[in-house]
């Protein structure tokens, strides 16, 4: 039996992570070892595939230079699915610097490990390592804020408004340095609002199912009209995959759901839809619970993916709508919380 190749999963643990960890180590193609730091958003309850022969777990910080050399030593891997950053917008508000170290600092150590792994030098992949490949998963904040109308395309000029944002963007011109300067092969993914199974409870859509089924207000911020492009998780994870596979190197492909709805929007439909699947014991709505509160420093008002590139180039396309994926997100959490 021929061995089966090594491929670095980072933040694994995390919401996106390991959704596509358990995903893909069920096809056996690969082995994957999941470098994980387990912080706040980092949850091994997470993962399904925890006793898959195929699946390691390495608790981990991508910012631990000496750990990454022992990796990559020992696995030798053929690829990197870079998914490890520290990610809610609120808390790059109140500690920066967290996401400067991980965002920044830890995708560059990665990117040089792999570069010292890989190639002989500038343009010179090593024989062994000819098919290796490295995808970075970033975000559609990168690009700033939208008006009314128009849409974030791959050239849409970067635009970031908050520490988080700022952060990604620096590690998305990292890797793409990495290509222009040593043509390493990299590519890069820029999504839009994620949602569905495992997503940590601070985020907006399990933050409206938690504090509905636990009869508590539910926090809508502003007015609740700031706009997202909202994608099923599982739809990300084949777009993430197909970029791996058929993605040109040095390329970017915007991932996102046309999926755009209005925060207020988003309440309202869970709402309605925990009416039907789990009613108050009282029968008024859910509705009832929703509470505006000041607005965060720096909103951005709407963000919205033109994933022309990736459907067009590669064949991609989004499985679930909105009003699809959020009835199983809903079923999900409502088995979570035994409900």
């Amino acid at each position: 039996m021929q061995k089966r190749s090594n491929i670095l999963v980072t933040g694994g643990a995390g919401f996106i992570g390991s959704n596509y960890i358990n995903t893909f180590v069920p096809e056996n193609k690969y082995n994957f070892i999941n470098l994980d730091k387990l912080t706040y958003a980092g949850d091994l309850d997470n993962i399904e595939v925890a006793n898959a022969q195929n699946y390691t777990f390495v608790e981990g910080d991508i910012c631990d230079k000496e750990l990454l050399k022992q990796l990559f030593q020992k696995y030798e891997f053929i690829q990197v699915i870079h998914f490890a950053a520290e990610s809610h917008v609120d808390n790059s508000i109140t500690n920066p610097a967290a996401f400067i170290d991980t965002n920044i600092t830890g995708t560059f150590n990665l990117l040089h490990e792999a570069y010292q792994m890989w190639m002989e030098g500038p343009h010179q992949l090593k024989k062994e390592f000819k098919d290796v490949k490295f995808l970075h998963v970033s975000t559609d904040e990168v690009y700033g804020t939208l008006g009314s109308t128009g849409l974030f395309k791959e050239t849409t000029a970067y635009a970031p408004n908050s520490p988080y944002s700022a952060s990604k963007a620096s590690s998305d011109f990292l890797v793409r340095s990495y290509f222009h300067t040593y043509a390493m092969p990299v590519i890069t993914t820029n999504c839009s609002n994620n949602y569905g199974p495992h997503q940590h409870d601070e985020k907006l859509i399990p933050t409206i199912i938690r504090k509905a089924i636990q009869k508590e207000q539910i926090p809508i911020y502003g007015d609740g009209q700031n706009i997202r492009d909202w994608l099923y998780v599982y739809d990300h994870c084949q777009g993430i995959q197909l970029a791996i596979e058929k993605g040109s190197f040095g390329e970017t492909y915007n991932i996102g759901g046309r999926n755009e709805r209005n925060n207020l929007y988003i309440a309202d439909a869970i709402c309605t839809l925990l009416d039907e699947l789990s009613p108050r014991d009282d029968e008024k709505s859910y509705k009832d619970q929703i509470k505006f509160v000041s607005d965060r420093p720096g909103h951005d008002f709407r963000y919205a993916i033109d994933a022309t590139k990736i459907e067009q180039e590669l064949g991609w396309t989004a499985d679930e709508n909105f009003e699809s994926g959020i009835r199983k997100t809903i079923e999900w959490y409502l088995k979570k919380y035994n409900v």
